[in-house]
C-alpha cells in the first residue's frame, strides 16, 4: 500500500509493505492527522490553540491531547534552559515543534495496532520506520540536490531541523532572536516525538545543543555547525550497503 496526501501544510507518505493491509487503517490515519491540524494549528482562528492564545477556553477545560502536547512542550523548555519556547514574547503560541513529531508517531501506533510490521511513514521529511532496514537519506544543508549523509533505520525515527526550507524560523528563547549556530541537524530516535523535538530543541541551543542531543537517552546526532564543521555521535545509524530507501 501506497498513500500520499498533503496535511499540515506538507506532504505525508504512507508505505506499508505487509500483505492485505487494509486501506480503511490508512483512512483513520490521515483523518487523524487532519484533526490534529484543524486543533493545533495557529494559523486557524478557530483551533484549540488559537483559542486558548486568546484566553477564552479555562486551562481546565482543555482537551486531553493539548493538555499532553503542553506538557511535553514545558519539559523541553526547562531542560533547554529557556532556548527553546512555545511562548515566546510578542508571538502567538505555536507547539508546532511538537505537535509535528507527536501525532505523526501517534498516526504511527495506529499502523502497529491495526497488525502493520514493515511501513514508512514520511511526514516531510521526517520519518517513523518499522521492520527495516530503511536507508533515509539527510539533505545536504546548502545544496538541495546533494545529501550530507545516508543513515540505516530498523524500527525508530529520525527527523531534521534546518535553516534551508524556512530560513531562520527557529527563535532562541533565551535571547528571543534566531538560531544560528547550526546549519542542519538530524536526530534519530525510538520515537518521533522525541526525534522531532529535541531536534528542533537542539537548534534553539545553537552549538551546545549537538552534546546536549547526544546525552538524551536513545538519541543519534548528525548536525553541520555554521561553521561547516560536521558533528555526529558515535552511535549515528550511518547505512552501510544495505537497507530499503524511504
Amino acid at each position: 500500500m501506497r498513500r500520499v496526501e498533503h496535511v499540515m501544510g506538507f506532504p505525508v507518505s504512507l508505505r506499508v509493505d505487509d500483505e492485505g493491509f487494509r486501506e480503511s487503517v490508512a483512512d483513520g490515519l490521515f483523518a487523524w492527522l487532519r484533526e490534529v491540524d484543524a486543533r493545533f494549528s495557529p494559523f486557524r482562528e478557530d483551533s484549540e490553540v488559537s483559542r486558548l492564545d486568546r484566553g477564552e477556553p479555562a486551562p481546565d477545560r482543555l482537551s486531553p491531547e493539548l493538555t499532553e502536547v503542553l506538557a511535553l512542550c514545558e519539559r523541553y523548555r526547562i531542560s533547554t534552559g529557556g532556548a527553546f519556547d512555545v511562548r515566546l514574547p510578542g508571538r502567538r503560541l505555536d507547539p508546532c515543534a511538537v505537535v509535528k513529531g507527536w501525532s505523526v508517531q501517534k498516526g504511527a501506533d495506529l499502523l502497529r495496532a491495526a497488525g502493520a510490521r514493515r511501513f514508512c511513514l514520511n511526514a516531510g521529511g521526517d520519518v517513523v520506520a518499522a521492520g527495516g532496514p530503511w536507508r533515509v537519506g539527510v539533505r545536504h544543508p546548502e545544496h538541495a540536490d546533494r545529501l550530507c549523509a545516508v543513515l540505516e533505520l530498523t524500527d525508530g525515527a529520525v527527523a531534521t531541523s534546518a535553516r534551508y526550507e524556512r530560513g531562520d524560523h527557529i527563535i532562541d528563547g533565551r535571547t528571543g532572536r534566531p538560531a544560528t549556530g547550526l546549519l542542519a541537524l538530524t536526530i534519530t530516535a525510538p520515537t518521533l516525538t522525541e526525534a522531532d523535538a529535541v531536534a528542533t530543541a537542539a537548534f534553539a541551543l545553537g552549538a551546545e545543543g549537538i552534546a546536549w542531543a547526544a546525552a538524551r537517552p536513545g538519541c543519534e546526532v548528525f548536525a553541520v555547525r555554521a561553521d561547516r564543521r560536521v558533528v555526529r555521535s558515535p552511535g549515528f545509524p550511518a547505512a552501510g550497503a544495505t537497507g530499503e530507501a524511504a
